[in-house]
Order: C-alpha cells, then structure tokens, then sequence
C-alpha cells in the first residue's frame, strides 16, 4: 500500500490553510491542520508528519520561534519545514533558516510550483525515513544475532568448567587490544563476535577429551586439534559471520609456522587470529586451570615477551605490552 504523507498546514488565517490545501487537493496528501505556535507543537508531536507548512507572521509565537520549537524535539528534528511567507528579504529568510527552516515559499505563491516542491520534499523524506527504518531494522537484527553468539559462548563455558568464564574475558580484552592498534570500528565488531566463538569447535569434540581431568595422549591432541576447522565447518554458512571466521578457525596459527590447522607463516596468518592468539594465551596464563595455578602477571608478560618472532607478531606484542605493563607496574 503506498503510502500516504502527512502535511501539516500552519496559518493563523483559515483563508491561507484553505488555499493550500485547495493547491494540494489533487495530490492526495493526509492534510492537517493547526492556527498558532503551540496547536502546532502539540498536533506535530502527535502526527510526527513527513512536512510542515508553517506560516511566519502569526500573533503570539511567530513562524520562526516555531521552528525553533520543532527543532528542539528529538522527535521532530528532522521533518521537513517549509515556511510559507510575504516576507522576501534577506534577514527574515536568514532568520528562518537559522530557526531551522528547510526551504521557503512565498507569498502569494504559484500553485504548480508549490506541488512540485511538496511533492520532492514529501518524497525525499520518504526515504530518508525508509532508510532510517532499514538501519534500525538491521541494528535490531544484529543485536539479536551477537545475544545469540553470546548464548553459544556461555554453553560452550559451562560445558568446558575448566575454561569458565575465559570466553568473556579474551573477547573484552581483544576488542581493547585491537582498539589500541587503530583498527576500525567495523573490523572490531567482526573481532568481538570472532572472538566470543573462537572455541565453538569444541562443542563436536567428545566429553571424554574435552573434559579429561589430566593431560592428553598424541590421540587425543590430534582430535583436540580439529576444533579449528569444526568451527569453520560450522559457522561459514552463516552469511553474517563469515568477516568473523578468522579468529575461529585461524588463533591456533603460530607466526613461526608451528601452529595449526594450516601451518601458517606471519602475516599470512589474519590480524585479527594474531591479536587474538596473544590475548588468549594470557588469558590462559594467568587464570586458575584445575591442574595448574595461574602463573604470576610478570613472569607472563616475559614470557609473552619472549614469544614475539615465535609464537607472536612481534608488532602485536609490542602493542599489547604498551597496553597491558602499565597495569601491573
């Protein structure tokens, strides 16, 4: 259904809101009406219309206190005003557009020419409406999809007690590091939800590894080492998520090539598996395991240190040192 625009006509003389609206019949607009400043802020509020007539010269509160007014409501901000006047100097329309006013038309008017400007304004602001409605739709969905990566990230917690928790913290503490390097708040929403999901693999790896209370023998760390690609194999369908699959698939990679699932040298591995994989093997480090105590925060940040050209890019390191040695000094 198409739809319809909503004009609001402001004139404190029933005779001016007759003849635009007799101007505007064949058009088919939803018109309203009102006489003063304060009917006008009250039935704008109200409507939310998609354009205003406003009239300048009327007693009490003028055409550009008015539009002062409107502007002044978040909810009005960004409708279209139009000021319809006899006044043709320099200063009142200075004055009008200082108020907030869009456009002018002046009085008398040719009635061709003010449907043909109704019709454009009206109509732009059609779609700067519908385009406003879309980016919200697609907040309200993007929302909707992190709550529920939020949601795996907590299952994958709860069902590997050794490691709860530590999903919450890597993602904090990456999305920080990452900010510190400069990276862009695009790219940063894609590291968040990468690394919410860089061990969703381990949900296809059995409970009798994943949750074996001592070490793994040479069989078991070679399924173990499969949860890379399982979390690949389960999240590239998701169109949403694929700018995020590097962390998951990739955070294993070693900069010296030792790591896994690829073998990865440098900076063929993604930036964002290389911030990551500091992040998380501090993480590691310096929280409680069931067959470990946490390591001291010092001895962790050598041995970080010392890991930059082997495990590490060396430009992260440095990055995450700068970041980080502050807080433990």
């Amino acid at each position: 259904m198409q739809h319809q625009a909503k004009i609001l006509i402001v004139d404190d003389q029933a005779l001016g809101r007759d003849i635009i609206a007799s101007a505007l019949a064949p058009d088919a607009y939803a018109l309203c009406f009102a006489s003063s400043g304060m009917e006008t802020l009250a039935l704008a509020a109200s409507i939310i219309p998609d354009l205003i007539l406003l009239d300048v010269m009327m007693p009490g509160m003028d055409g550009f206190e008015t539009c002062r007014r409107l502007r002044a409501d978040r909810r009005l901000a960004m409708v279209p005003i139009v000021m319809v006047t006899a006044l043709d100097d320099s200063d009142s329309r200075i004055q009008g557009l200082e108020a907030g006013a869009d456009d002018f038309v002046g009085k008398p008017f040719n009635r061709a020419e003010l449907r043909a400007r109704v019709r454009t304004i009206t109509r732009l602001n059609r779609f700067r409406t519908l385009l406003d409605e879309r980016q919200q739709a697609a907040e309200e969905l993007a929302q909707a999809y992190d709550a529920t990566l939020e949601g795996w990230s907590r299952a994958l917690d709860l069902r590997d007690h050794e490691t709860e928790g530590h999903s919450r913290r890597v993602t904090e503490l990456t999305v920080r590091l990452a900010q510190a390097m400069g990276l862009t708040a695009d790219e940063i929403a894609h590291i968040r939800r990468g690394a919410l999901l860089h061990d969703i693999g381990k949900m296809g790896i059995p409970d009798a590894i994943l949750r074996k209370p001592g070490p793994l023998n040479d069989e078991e760390w070679a399924v173990m080492r499969t949860h890379p690609t399982l979390a690949y194999e389960l999240l590239a369908p998701i169109v949403y998520l694929q700018p995020a699959l590097a962390i998951p698939l990739f955070h294993h990679e070693k900069w010296n090539g030792a790591g896994y699932p690829q073998g990865l040298v440098g900076e063929t591995i993604p930036l964002p598996a290389r911030i990551f994989a500091v992040v998380d093997v501090w993480d590691a480090l310096t929280n409680d395991r069931p067959y470990r105590q946490a390591s001291p925060v010092a001895e962790v940040l050598d041995y970080i240190s010392a890991q930059a050209g082997k495990h590490f890019d060396p430009n992260v390191v440095e990055a995450f040192l700068r970041l980080m040695r502050p807080n433990y000094t």
